[in-house]
């Protein structure tokens, strides 16, 4: 019987990120492939989807788990610590793709089945490029599902409790970058030039009254400036200064409000200076949707492992999932990672690490899932 937390530590050692996943499929698949499974390889570049056929196509539902790590050095001192420099499973992924195999391995030795389940396992989640990829490669047509399930560890929440609700759940993520051309020269003579430096600085000072001004307070919106680059020095006015930053909402409303006041802003003070600018704004993830009757199932298939709440309300960080809901109904949960040591270090934390208390867990709760009444 496969050691999943042997498993699970071999992955966090041996972290790929993006969509250069060669490893972390291969070893996945190999096991499928073993219990039986019909598994697909390069779905989406480097995504794997196995399946578990126990009935027809109209009643297949299909199970996501992410598979890339973080392009981050690990602060852990443990001897599963990761073993490539730069690369760290700092959001859990090796979790969940663990908990996922181990639940078709589960599954495919269960008789009382009577469904067919597509276990799809997505790169390059981290940069919100995965799920379009195995969706442009034809996910849907050539593995026909009537729901879609994802699932994410929660630091800070115990173990066996699962955290969902219907509607909007993680928000959307957009970045945008200001290019601000001034007029350069000496730091003695400010007069001569036009100072970028002034002018995103009071770029950054006006983005604020984006949320305290023009959302409604019913709205929520977060603006966040997180790059302020010059090419100035010591003695040196700069003549460009670059801004970077993130925007967070749940709604398309709120996104093109934020888009259409931002580059109000930034022309109205470059005009006032006599500076010049360019905005790039892009959307990185679109606002996460669970369907109401998916997350009902996902409750009741959570409530048979621990306990639940379906009404957590909505969290604020953004997940690539939201792309494979906008094609197919479905749901998305959290579960707990537990509340002491590296389990309740936030996500991306260089000291984070799954839970390994957890992996049975979101095992038994993919099992239940797989056995819920459903299309």
């Amino acid at each position: 019987m496969l050691d999943l937390t042997r498993f699970r530590r071999d992955l966090h050692a041996h972290p790929e990120t993006g969509f250069d996943l060669e490893r972390t499929p291969h070893l996945i698949a190999e096991r499928l492939e073993h219990a039986g499974l019909e598994v697909t390889r390069g779905v989406g570049q480097s995504g794997l989807v196995a399946t578990l056929r126990r009935g027809p196509d109209e009643t297949a539902i299909g199970f996501r788990a992410d598979m890339d790590a973080l392009p981050i050095e690990e602060a852990n001192s443990f001897a599963h610590r990761s073993t490539v420099a730069g690369k760290f499973h700092g959001c859990g992924h090796d979790g969940h793709s663990t908990m996922l195999m181990g639940a078709a391995l589960r599954l495919s030795a269960d008789p009382a089945l009577k469904r067919t389940v597509h276990f799809v396992f997505q790169p390059d989640e981290e940069n919100g490029n995965g799920a379009a990829a195995m969706i442009s490669d034809g996910l849907f047509d050539r593995f026909p599902m009537s729901a879609i399930y994802g699932l994410h560890n929660l630091p800070g929440m115990k173990l066996g409790h699962f955290a969902t609700q219907p509607g909007p759940f993680c928000a959307f993520e957009d970045n945008f970058e200001i290019r601000i051309k001034g007029k350069g020269g000496h730091a003695s003579e400010p007069d001569k030039g036009i100072d970028p430096i002034v002018v995103g600085s009071a770029i950054v000072t006006q983005l604020q009254s984006i949320v305290s001004r023009t959302m409604p307070a019913s709205e929520h919106a977060v603006v966040s400036v997180t790059e302020f680059v010059t090419d100035g020095a010591r003695n040196v006015l700069p003549s460009n200064v670059t801004l970077r930053g993130d925007c967070r909402g749940f709604s398309a409303a709120v996104s093109n409000m934020i888009e259409r006041r931002m580059r109000a802003i930034v022309d109205g003070t470059c005009v006032a200076y006599g500076a010049r600018a360019q905005v790039d704004y892009s959307t990185s993830f679109q606002p996460l949707m669970n369907d109401e009757w998916a997350t009902g199932v996902v409750a009741n298939a959570a409530r048979e492992v621990g306990s639940v709440n379906d009404g957590f309300g909505r969290v604020g960080f953004s997940e690539d999932f939201a792309e494979f809901l906008s094609h197919r109904p479905g749901a998305f949960v959290l579960m707990g990672n537990g509340t002491d040591g590296s389990a309740s270090m936030p996500l991306h934390n260089p000291e984070y690490d799954f839970n390994d208390k957890a992996i049975e867990h979101g095992v038994s709760f993919w099992v239940n899932l797989a056995h819920q009444p459903g299309p």
